[in-house]
């Protein structure tokens, strides 16, 4: 679970890189607890609203009020932060418009500084009603892209044995639902997940820790209810069973190369078992991940994973996924204007599939390049460039799927 939460975490991290440097401080509550309300207000272009090979243009506006909070104990600490976002189209607002919101919280504590003898305990949780109808217009959208709920929390309980040996212990669970509407488009599954697992690490020098980690997780998804419009015999919903199975094991090392350049390279096998073993998949398992701070104004970060999961759009599919992620960002102007650029692309391969139609492969290539000014204490502007491109294997029976789309923001953003 940490291989796909950090994958998650990297794009988002690297595009909103930006947006916190040089932030302002907001205002005090008491000695210890900063509250920091904001507005933002945004314009998006998209070349490709529907995600199809016959693409329609379009636009929209984006306005989001929320407010950030930290509280700093003495050796604790407790951030959260909430928003509102309404989504207006161009086109279809009648039908499109739509409202999101969410939440979310982290807990940090330690009793010793960092790579002291100690505990160190972190708690993360985070709600999103997000509604998403950008492909789902009466000109022929894929509904791949509709309203959805997401919940996740996760911990990690650290302990620093001595000043060589580390272990932690780590649980996640995430929750996914679709709002599926048969009248409107084909059916969506959503699925839940848990995942435990632990890590034991012996750092044998300043520039090398070796590393043993291990993970299961089990997934339900959500194919136990008909919902109509399912491709093939729709009785074969009853032989699969929603529960879902598999574990990870990996070695390998942690390391700073320089005091500018760290990373981690593990490799090992997995294991996952499908609708309760109607398909059993084993596999090479891996973990690149780098940071390296090239100069005060240069990081570049590097992610390479793999992992596997049921599918969202099929009751009798498994996939395993396979992604590459790299970012770049960068300061000018004495820290006030600053650029991230950072590529993904990810191949997803059908594992097994209940029927011949939903037998094939895809890949995704993303790319990404943002500006950020901050004017002054109170607003900063910001601006970036998305470039999509979606194509299916050539023996598949979807060749309609293969698009390609690009999205281009303008906005800005009030801070106290």
């Amino acid at each position: 679970m940490k291989k796909i939460m950090f994958a998650v975490a990297l794009a988002s991290t690297l595009v909103a890189q930006a947006e916190i440097m040089d932030r302002p401080t907001g205002f005090k509550v008491g000695q210890r607890m900063t509250v920091r309300p904001y507005v933002s207000l945004s314009y998006t272009y998209d070349s490709n609203v529907n995600s199809t090979k016959n693409a329609n243009s379009g636009s929209s506006w984006v306005v989001s009020p929320g407010v950030t909070a930290d509280y700093k104990g003495e050796n604790w600490s407790l951030l959260g932060g909430a928003f509102y976002q309404y989504h207006a189209y161009a086109k279809n607002s009648n039908n499109l418009n739509q409202h999101s919101y969410g939440q979310n919280l982290a807990y940090n504590w330690a009793n010793s500084a960092p790579n002291e003898r100690g505990w160190s305990l972190t708690l993360r949780e985070s709600y999103q009603k997000i509604s998403q109808d950008d492909d789902l217009s009466n000109d022929g959208g894929r509904g791949v892209g509709r309203d959805r709920q997401q919940f996740q929390f996760a911990g990690s309980l650290q302990r620093r044995i001595t000043e060589r040996w580390h272990a932690d212990v780590d649980g996640t669970y995430y929750y996914l639902d679709y709002d599926n509407k048969h009248s409107k488009y084909a059916p969506m599954y959503g699925w839940s997940r848990w995942t435990a697992g632990g890590q034991l690490g012996y750092a044998a020098s300043k520039w090398s820790d070796l590393i043993v980690s291990a993970n299961y997780q089990e997934y339900s998804q959500d194919n136990h209810t008909y919902r109509g419009g399912e491709s093939g015999p729709t009785h074969d919903r009853n032989r699969y069973s929603s529960r879902s199975k598999g574990w990870t094991v990996q070695a390998g090392v942690g390391t700073h190369a320089t005091e500018r350049i760290s990373y981690r390279l593990t490799a090992g096998w997995s294991r996952f078992e499908y609708a309760g073993g109607a398909k059993k998949s084993n596999g090479f398992a891996y973990t690149v991940s780098s940071s390296w701070q090239m100069t005060d104004r240069w990081t570049m970060m590097l992610l390479v994973t793999d992992y596997y999961k049921p599918s969202e759009q099929s009751y009798g599919s498994v996939t395993r996924v396979d992604a590459i992620s790299w970012g770049l960002g960068h300061a000018m102007v004495r820290g006030k204007l600053n650029a991230t650029l950072d590529i993904n692309y990810r191949h997803e391969k059908r594992e097994y599939t209940h029927y011949y139609a939903s037998d094939y492969d895809e890949d995704i290539l993303t790319g990404r390049v943002g500006l950020n000014y901050t004017i002054n204490r109170f607003v900063s502007a910001f601006t970036n460039l998305e470039y999509q491109m979606d194509w299916i294997g050539s023996n598949s029976y979807r060749p309609s799927y293969d698009y390609d789309r690009w999205r281009w923001t303008v906005g800005m953003r009030l801070t106290y």
